[in-house]
């Protein structure tokens, strides 16, 4: 009889062969497609798989459909490995074989977030998980040593339920222990590290499994009707279709397919499985997450580039073009500084400088320096487009009144200007391309009007930019334009005729092939263009006289001023800017790198740190900020999983 389950949301799946199953790659694959299928019923914001083949357990999965899923040649070549294993091994010793899979209905967690995604990998365990956990918070608080990653209640779930393994040894009893914790439900297939077995249980019988009398395979999934497809379109020869009732685990050996069925709650039964020495450790399994294969990527030898690169140009040691052709960074120096700026001193204590402040650490520490250590009397200058952040405008109100610093705000038609945003990146995403991700910061370089307009206002001649620091150098933006990068002394308005014709031929195709850039934006956009690269640049930047230090710069305005650096990531560099988090994931997602990269890999090549530093700060800005993403979507007024399922699912240059 049909017992109807008692949640619907997430769908779990699995296939299970033992050595010695009758089944062949091309079935296989197909079985595992068609299971995947027919789950996306359940849930259509993410899909993965985990692959356990004896050897190691392979993880593959991403926010976004089935169908675009199973376009993945990632998911090919991860099947087509599994399986060609197998098949290869015909007449020699086989090993069991076990995939599992999940398709998501989004409940709780950002689904772009591959930590909130299924399965879930957690201290040598993976698991999917049906069902709601609704006191995860509760759990973790009780709890503090799972050490958990993501936002979703699957991996407190599988936390709790391998630490309860860790300490007992006794899968049945883990497994009762945890049931007894929870609140809510749950229907669990999990993979161990150190274990040939599958754990199956659920305390709301939304499991049901068939054992193929013709192959010898064991299928499972979170419905009856999906096992009943599979029989009706014969992907699999036979077989009865059972529940695993509510208030049921179940101990599945890969190695030979038995299966011991145990209660969560009550007494054990005389035939439940009792606990049983694991093998001993043998590194045999290898837990792999192909959500971020960059980090496979070949790396300049030198600094830490990848091959992805634009104008990389590895050579057969494997060192960049940049680390080859690299001159020492030679800053005039604060002397000149002095004399540069002593023609604008006031006698009277009046105003002498304009100081661009955006309340990032350069422009924080620059207005300090003019201030304190070149005694002048500055005024801050601040041009607020819509993208500059509430972190960003408490660091500006910090230094200024610390100071004593009058701060001039010039705002732009922040609604006008975050509706361009919008349509360009809408705009984008229908035709996304590396080269054109620097049109969403375009609105932003109004500011050069700004302090033009400024001078004339105030009578102030003198302007400083905290800017002109070559190890802050990008040149991949232009790069990825097909534009290699002149020597510009890292201002805008420095770059070269050659590279602003092939820039401005660069999007003159791009906006052609793409008519909805033709937008109402498109004014604003040519103005930033020409304020930037035509009008004539009288500024001064601070950092062709100083030498930049990141060390001093951070610890100087968090010791004098209290700098609040952002809580989403620990890089301290453009954290006041709103849009470095959506299009330093774009980066990261499509290239393997982010701008921290160019940033690091330059700061290895001036002596500042190390290529291993540079290589473990790499891995730790390159975390996606969620927060900071969300925030932005919400901002400018789009759909931040719309956007990232694209994001994700274009083709990568790794």
């Amino acid at each position: 009889m049909y017992v109807p389950p008692h949640l619907n949301m997430c769908g779990i799946f699995g296939i299970l062969c033992a050595p010695d199953a009758r089944l062949e790659g091309t079935a296989g694959r197909a079985l595992v497609i068609a299971l995947l299928r027919a789950s996306e019923t359940r849930g259509r914001e993410a899909v993965g798989l985990a692959v356990h083949d004896g050897i190691r357990i392979v993880v593959l999965k991403q926010g976004g459909s089935v169908a675009d899923f199973l376009k993945s040649p990632r998911l090919q070549g991860l099947l087509g490995d599994a399986f060609a294993r197998r098949d290869a091994a015909m007449t020699g010793h086989r090993r069991p074989l076990a995939i599992t899979g999940h398709s998501r209905l989004v409940t709780n967690g950002f689904q772009s977030n591959q930590d909130n995604n299924q399965p879930v990998v957690t201290h040598g365990a993976v698991a999917l998980h049906n069902g709601i956990i609704v006191n995860d918070r509760a759990l973790v608080a009780r709890h503090p040593s799972l050490a958990v990653r993501g936002e979703v209640d699957s991996e407190v779930l599988a936390a709790l339920l391998r630490s309860e393994l860790d300490r007992s040894g006794d899968l049945v009893a883990a497994t009762r222990a945890t049931f007894a914790e929870i609140e809510g439900s749950a229907s669990i297939a999990m993979l161990f590290d150190d274990r040939d077995q599958m754990l199956l249980a659920t305390n709301t019988g939304s499991l049901f499994q068939l054992a193929d009398p013709v192959t010898g395979v064991v299928v499972f999934a979170s419905e009856r009707f999906i096992l009943q497809k599979l029989l009706d379109e014969r992907s699999v020869s036979g077989g009865a279709i059972e529940q695993l009732t509510a208030g049921t685990g179940m101990i599945v050996g890969l190695a030979d397919l038995s299966r011991q069925a145990f209660p969560l709650v009550g007494p054990l039964t005389a035939s439940a499985p009792r606990p049983s020495s694991p093998p001993a450790p043998r590194g045999r399994i290898e837990i792999v997450d192909h959500s971020s294969d960059a980090r496979a990527l070949r790396r300049c030898v030198r600094c830490i580039l990848p091959e992805t690169y634009p104008f990389v140009g590895l050579d057969r040691e494997g060192v960049c073009h940049f680390c080859r052709t690299w001159k020492r960074i030679e800053p005039r120096g604060a002397e000149a500084l002095l004399r540069a700026v002593e023609p604008y001193r006031s006698r009277d204590g009046s105003p002498d400088v304009i100081v661009a402040l955006s309340g990032g650490r350069d422009s924080s520490y620059g207005l300090h320096y003019v201030k304190k250590v070149l005694g002048m009397n500055p005024v801050a200058f601040t041009y607020d487009w819509g993208m500059v952040t509430d972190l960003a405008r408490r660091n500006q109100a910090r230094v200024c009144g610390k100071l004593g610093v009058e701060h001039i705000v010039r705002s732009a038609d922040i609604t006008a200007k975050r509706r361009y945003i919008r349509k360009n990146v809408q705009a984008w995403l229908r035709k996304p391309e590396l080269g054109m991700v620097t049109l969403f910061m375009a609105g932003d370089k109004e500011f050069y009007a700004h302090a033009r307009a400024l001078r004339q206002e105030t009578g102030i001649k003198l302007v400083v930019f905290c800017t002109g620091n070559l190890i802050e150098d990008a040149p991949y933006k232009t790069g990825f334009m097909g534009v290699d990068q002149d020597d510009h002394g890292n201002t805008l308005t420095g770059m070269s005729l050659r590279n602003k014709i092939g820039m401005l031929r660069y999007f003159g195709r791009s906006y052609l092939a793409n008519p909805a850039y033709i937008n109402e934006s498109l004014k604003d956009t040519w103005n930033a263009f020409w304020q930037t690269f035509v009008v004539k640049d009288d500024f001064l930047y601070l950092f062709h006289y100083l030498p930049w230090r990141e060390d001093e710069i951070v610890s100087t305005i968090r010791r004098e001023y209290d700098w609040e650096a952002e809580t989403d990531t620990t890089t301290t560099w453009r954290i006041g800017d709103g849009t470095a988090a959506f299009y330093n994931y774009i980066y990261q997602t499509v290239a393997g790198f982010t701008e921290d990269d160019c940033m690091l890999s330059n700061m290895v090549r001036e002596g500042h740190i190390d290529r291993a530093e540079a290589l473990r700060r790499s891995a730790e800005y390159a975390q996606p900020r969620w927060r900071s993403i969300r925030e932005y979507a919400q901002l400018i007024g789009f759909s931040a999983e719309e956007a990232l399922q694209t994001i994700n699912a274009m083709p990568k240059l790794y």
